[in-house]
């Protein structure tokens, strides 16, 4: 029999913050951001948690591969969408408040060392155990609020190396008995409750909660156009701060890769 889901436990939690949510969930599938993207289009606007026991055609930032690793027993991954109706001020730093939501419900206390790589990346160490992508689409032309797709992948059991940018960690290495069942569980309404607060008050909020996990602020760091120079954090708008030789570089481009020099 499948472990259970918790669907049920999920969406009477969010009813009262999030009406008319459902948690769907589906054995495979190519991408679950690619098929709320899909509804969107088609003029689906509901909110939901589309969560994939195997995806085929995982995506990550800058058009990179996410693909979900599976064990022989239970999936090895959790790869899951949420979708809604969202309408903030500024969008400006949303996928570092996700992250923040994120490390949080999985490292509360902070004692496994989970921390964030700007934009986007969950890091324990040198090594990436989930990403985040953020997509959006139009409910209307000109209107200010947007349809969100928020992609989240998370490796819960062991994972090969081979092919990847930075090596991978799990949950399991300090979280034995975790499963993604469990995981959706505990980051669900947390998650909502934090992208809710996004949308009222913006990325300020989670400025300093960013900042207490920030695995590149004070490290020489390279970017993809070959500007090198030592991370100083994050902005307010959740802008990366680069102090190079020419002057402080600002960085808000998402489409901006950022590589932390090796520690000495």
């Amino acid at each position: 029999m499948a472990a259970p889901w918790f669907e049920d436990e999920i969406v009477k939690a969010l009813a009262p913050k999030l009406p008319g949510v459902s948690v769907e969930i589906v054995s495979e599938i190519d991408s679950t951001s690619s098929e709320l993207m899909r509804r969107a289009r088609d003029g689906n606007h509901a909110p939901v948690f589309l969560v994939a026991e195997r995806q085929t055609a995982g995506r990550g930032r800058l058009g990179r591969d996410w693909q979900s690793a599976q064990d022989a027993q239970q999936p090895a991954s959790l790869t899951f969408s949420l979708g809604l109706p969202l309408a903030p001020r500024d969008w400006s730093g949303l996928s570092l408040a996700v992250g923040v939501s994120v490390a949080e419900s999985l490292d509360p206390s902070n004692a496994a060392g989970l921390g964030l790589k700007w934009p986007n990346d969950l890091w324990v160490g040198e090594h990436k155990l989930g990403g985040i992508l953020i997509e959006t689409a139009l409910l209307q032309p000109d209107a200010a609020e947007r349809y969100l797709v928020i992609g989240i992948g998370i490796n819960i059991g062991p994972r090969e190396a081979a092919g990847m940018r930075t090596p991978p960690a799990w949950l399991q290495q300090w979280r034995p008995q975790a499963t993604p069942a469990q995981v959706l569980r505990e980051i669900a309404v947390p998650l909502v409750e934090n992208v809710q607060l996004f949308d009222a008050r913006g990325f300020i909020p989670f400025a300093p909660r960013f900042a207490a996990r920030d695995v590149l602020r004070g490290r020489e760091v390279r970017l993809s156009d070959g500007t090198e120079g030592r991370c100083e954090g994050v902005g307010w708008g959740g802008e990366l701060l680069v102090q190079t030789a020419s002057g402080m570089k600002t960085i808000t481009s998402a489409e901006v890769s950022v590589r932390p020099a090796p520690s000495t």
